[in-house]
């Protein structure tokens, strides 16, 4: 059999896999495998079988390298052993801690350690307490654990700080040359309320479009490009970020606090260096032309976007009043946004209506309430305008032929596509997909059922058989978007790609190449381990398939880099969410809430609360006294005596039965009509404290009777240190055709 390399992904129930290198199917590690090597380990493996769905199945041959970053757990001490259980249930296996090697760390304390000793088939690993982070319930701890765990960087290094430290507070005269001066421009930024970073700045005003009635639209955006250099400190560690992380009360900005909230920062009523994108809109929508030209802008007002609703809501009401004399700039703002919006419609991209939550702490980081974030017209204005700047800065590239990174959302994979085909016509609803589905027909299915009662089922496939948005070189269009070509242009305080992307615009209006450092990209460890990526692109769409120079191979790296490092956000920021949702859910136990299934498995329910926010799972056992079947098309459980069917937006009341505050999850049982009356839901609320204290006691008593049990057993095989001899636990450019007049060219 032959040979593969890649990295270790461990699974909580013990397994992993191989993710590999070349991109093949992973190949499965069994729970023996698994005990000589740890979660994210890169290794070369053997494939030895294929089970009988033809999956391959492996054998480790070689750990080419271990991950040097540090475990998190809680440090315990069972039986006279020190241990410390990962936080990262994916690691499989505890990590036994000498005594003279826990620091000052005491038992329960969440810690960070470093391997002394590797596991082996026959050993547990080994390690010592580097840090003490402090205890389980200490304010804002999950996010300490979070940034650890996930690799987060959240220190800069002493040479970004002293860099970061060196610059101006403001724009000096040198930084002023060769920039267009539009201070007199009413350029106004418009954010959310707890907003300190202001990207872009905007403006519009009505202009002759050709013969007809149009607009200009400016769009603004800080141009970090100009202080953060390649090769120096800041740049280095703005690429090892990648992104900003935004947790609740806490951000981890990819640029120091001087930059990202000072001297980038659009803010009111400061002269400010910035990149703009000067577009003629015609009352269609279309985007008739555009150039981009350094600039020095001054940020005429700092709205809110519901302050600007508002206004919008109602010209003659006090938010208007107060700012009578950006009134009528917002209102073409508002009129070009209309236009852009009716191009979006003709063009037949994607628009689904989603909720997204925000969760309010109080002082001590404890949730106090978890509200839904509403997109008023405001977002929706800003949203265009930003969508009709990344689509020129794309365009633009393109155009000058620049290896750059491109935003790209491809359409649904074969598997995925044959699912939702068969979903929908087990829908019976007349609506389905092609085999070469096109973003229109998705927007016509979500428009035809948006009023049914499983509207949310509908529109949750939907969004489900897409792929996931990635940065790459290889330009296979935005399929949600329904763009040819679309780049991220707009945020470069937070997102590295955007800081590339203005560094490539810079360059073609100079008549110059930019040459990403090669040495700087294959520098972080993953980008490593993607150093030989294939050259040849695999979009779902053969006929896009690109063939990569040796300098687009650099640049697909770095994409491969920003967009794992987003992923890395996303699950970090989703982690810290979901362990202050368990936290708060552990003071609720045995209270009762209605709700709706968000999504059926074969193994059981999910459940979002109303009201909450809060999604558990209600096992398949917890349904009742039959066998209950799960149909993958129709994504839904049926049970076989009763025929009771339980699909995406079923409403159900459950009761809150258990929650896993290191595992992240939240058990509910089904609660049924007439099985119980409010007397009776009084009391259990009455003694919901006292049984969640008992049920923790319970729970810790038998866990620790089970850690006596396995350590008296294997007692004998404990070598002087404490290692453990049995396996253990398993200036102003020329005008250029828009986007919409090159379509037609082509």
């Amino acid at each position: 059999m032959s040979e593969v390399e890649g990295t270790v992904q461990g699974h909580r129930d013990g397994h992993g896999f191989v993710i590999r290198d070349d991109r093949q199917p992973d190949l499965y590690l069994s729970q023996q495998e698994m005990r000589a090597v740890l979660h994210r380990d890169r290794v070369k493996a053997r494939i030895v079988r294929f089970d009988r769905k033809g999956r391959p199945e492996g054998r480790v041959l070689e750990i080419i390298e271990r991950r040097k970053a540090p475990i998190i757990g809680r440090l315990l001490h069972e039986s006279g052993v020190w241990l410390v259980a990962p936080e990262d249930k994916r690691y499989g296996q505890d990590i036994l801690i000498p005594k003279n090697a826990v620091a000052n760390a005491t038992a329960g304390q969440v810690v960070a350690i470093e391997l002394t000793e590797p596991p082996s088939m026959y050993s547990q690993p080994v390690g010592r307490v580097t840090e003490v982070l402090g205890e389980i319930d200490d304010p804002g701890m999950e996010i300490e654990i979070a940034v650890r765990k996930y690799e987060v960087p959240h220190c800069f290094s002493p040479e970004t700080l002293a860099q970061a430290a060196g610059l101006p507070d403001k724009i000096r005269p040198v930084d002023r040359k060769n920039r267009i001066d539009l201070t007199d421009v009413a350029l106004v930024t418009i954010d959310g309320e707890d907003a300190r970073d202001f990207d872009d700045a905007v403006y519009c005003e009505p202009a002759k479009v050709g013969r007809a009635k149009g607009w200009r639209l400016l769009v603004a955006i800080a141009d970090v490009s100009h202080y953060v250099k390649p090769g120096e400190a800041l740049d280095n560690d703005a690429y090892e970020r990648a992104t900003s992380v935004y947790f609740p009360r806490r951000v981890i900005p990819m640029l120091p606090e001087k930059l990202s909230n000072g001297l980038c920062s659009l803010n009111p009523n400061e002269d400010r260096l910035a990149m703009v994108c000067d577009m003629l809109i015609t009352a269609t929508g279309e985007i008739y032309a555009y150039q981009f030209f350094p600039a020095i802008i001054n940020s005429h007002a700092r709205f809110t976007y519901n302050e600007v609703a508002a206004i919008l809501g109602n010209t003659r009401g006090p938010e208007a009043t107060r700012r009578k004399d950006r009134v009528d700039d917002l209102l073409n703002l508002n009129e070009v946004y209309r236009a852009l919006v009716k191009e979006r419609g003709k063009r037949g991209a994607i628009d689904f209506e989603t909720t997204e939550t925000q969760i309010v702490c109080d002082e001590n980081g404890r949730i106090e309430k978890i509200i839904p974030r509403t997109r008023n017209e405001a977002h929706k204005l800003i949203e265009e305008a930003m969508l009709a700047a990344n689509v020129c800065a794309a365009d633009f590239i393109a155009g000058a032929k620049h290896p750059s990174l491109f935003r790209v959302h491809e359409g649904p994979t074969p598997e995925k596509k044959a699912l939702l085909q068969n979903y929908l016509k087990a829908l019976g609803l007349g609506l389905s997909i092609s085999d070469d589905p096109q973003p229109r027909e998705y927007q016509q299915i979500a428009a035809a059922t948006k009023d049914r009662i499983d509207a949310e089922q509908i529109h949750s496939m939907l969004l489900r058989s897409m792929q996931q948005a990635i940065y790459t070189a290889s330009n296979s269009g935005h399929f949600g978007l329904a763009y040819d070509a679309y780049t991220h242009f707009t945020s470069p305080i937070r997102r590295y790609p955007d800081l590339l992307v203005h560094r490539v615009i810079k360059a073609i209006l100079g008549g110059r190449r930019y040459l990403l450092s090669k040495g700087m990209v294959e520098s972080m460890p993953l980008a490593r381990s993607l150093a030989k990526p294939s050259k040849q692109a695999k979009p779902v769409n053969p006929a896009k398939a690109v063939t990569l120079t040796a300098e687009g191979e650099v640049w697909e790296v770095a994409g491969a880099h920003c967009s794992a490092n987003e992923r890395r956000a996303d699950e970090a920021s989703r982690d810290v969410e979901a362990w202050l949702k368990c936290r708060y859910m552990r003071e609720h136990l045995g209270e009762e809430y209605s709700g709706r299934v968000s999504a059926a498995t074969s193994f059981g329910l999910f459940v979002q609360l109303d009201g909450l926010y809060v999604e558990g799972l209600v096992h398949i056992t917890e349904l009742g006294g039959e066998y209950f079947r799960f149909d993958e098309v129709k994504q839904e459980l049926r049970g076989e005596r009763t025929g009771v069917r339980y699909a995406v937006g079923s409403r159900v009341r459950v009761q809150v039965s258990r929650v896993d505050l290191d595992g992240r999850k939240i058990d509910f049982r089904m609660v049924r009509d007439g099985e119980e009356d409010a007397a009776m839901v009084r009391a259990r609320k009455e003694r919901g404290a006292d049984r969640n204290a008992t049920a923790v006691a319970e729970l810790a008593s038998v866990k620790e009777t089970d850690r006596a049990v396995k350590a008296a057993g294997k007692r004998k095989g404990y070598s002087a240190s404490g290692a453990r001899v049995n396996p253990g636990r398993p200036a102003k450019t020329p005008a250029r055709k828009g986007p919409a007049k090159a379509a037609k060219r082509r």
